[in-house]
């Protein structure tokens, strides 16, 4: 029976972008399915008791970006700080990379490429012509796949997820969820690939 990763996942965060090209590797030495699943922690937080960056004390600001720049250079991936085009809108690239999944088209490589572009490209991708760019680049048609992504049903596809994640007890970005049970945080990569070989 193939193992099944649910990874909830926010497009502008900096440790989703830090984790997606390890869950990657790991889903694929176990053959392991990802589900990408993006949702809106601009509804999760308020439920679950986070908060937007903007709104934290200072302390957690300032030592977010020490985590991110050790994090960063331990894994030997580029990050930008503080990137042009942070905080943007990411409805739309959500749904498309909803619209990726919902055309069998490929989720997780669109979704790390979009990710790569805040903060490593410091694109906007709250922008449709950005990620028109994007999803041709990615081997989808970006026009097609832009044309899903806008389509009422995509976005009623997004709200949906978000709930689930909500009923399943999801609170921060990114998490993975495997044999019903959560690993917060790209941090916890470590535990996901014992808890598949475990299995």
């Amino acid at each position: 029976m193939t193992k099944t990763i649910d990874y909830y996942l926010s497009l502008i965060s900096p440790w989703t972008y830090l984790g997606s090209a390890r869950l990657e590797e790991i889903a694929k030495a176990h053959g392991a399915q990802v589900r990408v699943k993006p949702v809106d922690y601009g509804t999760i937080f308020p439920k679950t008791g986070g908060l937007p960056l903007a709104k934290r004390a200072p302390e957690r600001q300032a030592y977010r970006l020490v985590e991110l720049q050790r994090w960063s250079k331990a894994l030997g991936l580029p990050l930008t700080l503080h990137p042009k085009f942070f905080p943007a809108v990411e409805q739309l690239a959500a749904c498309t990379v909803l619209a990726a999944a919902e055309t069998d088209g490929a989720p997780l490589k669109l979704a790390h490429a979009i990710l790569r572009a805040v903060w490593v490209e410091e694109r906007n991708i709250a922008d449709a012509a950005t990620l028109e760019t994007i999803a041709d680049a990615t081997g989808h048609s970006g026009i097609n796949l832009m044309a899903r992504a806008c389509e009422p049903e995509t976005l009623e596809s997004y709200k949906a997820l978000t709930e689930e994640a909500l009923e399943r007890g999801v609170f921060g970005a990114p998490t993975y969820v495997y044999d019903g049970e959560l690993f917060w945080g790209q941090d916890r990569l470590d535990l996901l690939d014992k808890a598949l070989a475990d299995s």
